[in-house]
């Protein structure tokens, strides 16, 4: 594997903003001049032969009148030279590898141009961030990116081609990754992308989002919605369990405000992102809507170093909910081993719970319990904050 010669990264302009960009040139000019020298003889100056444009000699007279004959004999002009053009662009960009931490790249090689192809260039950015890093090779088709590539994130690739001097082929297709968010299992692939995102019924203070569902090769727990501010912020809002989601109009703001969707699997791994949409803005945000989940939290046992808890979500709603995710985060440092009566998985101190089949629907007025164990190092304190699809909850 090639080592990468040179790095850097660079902030790119995002569209739909306003940005001044300020060039400046510097004009360069160089004076070429000749003093002409003169022979004395006998107190006597002869003017020099002049070259002529073929690099013969303009014969000249000397102050008898005769004609002095040529000093050098006609040179052919040197043909014209060949118009330069760059490599071509390099085809067949793949991902042979990609790991939590690096991205091995192969593509085929540039054809050359006028000249040789020396080396390629590599650019590369995170999904909705403005940052753009670039690295530079010498003449290989593979490279291995360990730059600023972490578990979890999108990346898009290209490759071009630059010979020695300095010319450069277009650039490859962007070619877009997902990493994981581990390398040794259970679960190391992530879920296909959500696919065409849409914005449906508008409210005065809502708008209905929906997707196509995503597949996944052990089993999907949900979709994590985000926010994008159009520039390098994204906000998670909601994980839900199914294909649709209600956002509140966000307030106006001078950037843009986009949505896309991401599906999520057991272990934490993240799909490539849907596309974005954009919602309506409203200048004054609505009030949160009134609370119709109740979730108590306890600690059934604790040990030093483990622990087993309960959590019961209670639907005081008037209608039926049909399919449920609840979250929360640790406050401490409390790691869940296994669980039951619904499917757990945790992401750093975020933990996700989906139904199971026999408790999908929770009546009104009704409950649904699941317990699980965990270890725990330096705190084992309960958390304080619950959702239920997206909703906060009150805390019983």
């Amino acid at each position: 594997m090639a080592a990468v010669s040179s790095s850097s990264s660079f902030r790119r302009l995002r569209p739909g903003l306003l940005a001044a960009v300020v060039l400046s040139a510097a004009v360069l000019a160089t004076a070429l001049s000749a003093v002409p020298s003169a022979d004395a003889d006998a107190g006597t100056a002869y003017p020099a032969a002049a070259p002529a444009p073929g690099g013969a000699a303009v014969p000249v007279a000397d102050p008898t009148g005769t004609v002095a004959p040529p000093t050098s004999t006609p040179r052919t002009p040197d043909p014209p030279s060949t118009t330069p053009f760059p490599p071509s662009a390099p085809t067949n960009l793949t991902a042979t590898q990609v790991r939590t931490t690096s991205v091995t790249l192969t593509w085929t090689a540039a054809t050359r141009g006028c000249c040789p192809v020396v080396g390629y260039d590599i650019t590369y950015y995170q999904a909705f961030d403005d940052v753009v890093y670039g690295v530079s090779l010498g003449d290989v088709t593979t490279a291995t990116i360990t730059t600023s590539i972490q578990p979890g994130r999108q990346y898009s690739f290209r490759v071009s081609a630059r010979d020695g001097d300095g010319r450069r082929s277009p650039s490859t297709d962007p070619l877009t990754v997902v990493t994981p968010v581990t390398d040794t299992g259970p679960d190391t692939t992530p879920p296909s992308a959500p696919q065409n995102l849409t914005v449906g019924e508008v409210t005065a203070s809502t708008a209905t989002l929906s997707w196509a569902p995503s597949t996944d090769n052990v089993g999907l727990l949900g979709y994590n919605v985000y926010r994008f501010d159009g520039w390098y912020t994204s906000t998670l809002v909601a994980t839900v369990p199914g294909t649709t989601y209600t956002a509140a109009l966000p307030p106006e703001t001078p950037l843009r405000t986009l949505y896309y969707v991401r599906a999520r699997d057991a272990v934490g791994n993240v799909s490539i992102a849907s596309n974005t949409v954009t919602v309506p803005t409203t200048t004054t945000p609505p009030p949160p809507p009134p609370s119709t989940c109740r979730v108590t939290y306890r600690n059934q046992s604790e040990w030093a170093g483990g622990f087993v808890a309960t959590v019961t979500v209670q639907n005081t709603g008037t209608a039926p909910v049909d399919g449920w995710i609840v979250t929360w985060g640790f406050p401490g440092d409390q790691q869940i081993t296994n669980a039951w009566n619904a499917t757990v998985g945790q992401t750093g101190a975020t933990v996700t719970a989906r139904n199971v089949d026999w408790n999908r629907v929770i009546a009104p007025n009704g409950s649904a319990t699941f317990g699980f164990q965990g270890r725990w190092g330096a705190s084992d304190a309960p958390p304080t904050g619950f959702s239920l699809n997206g909703a906060p909850c009150t805390v019983g």
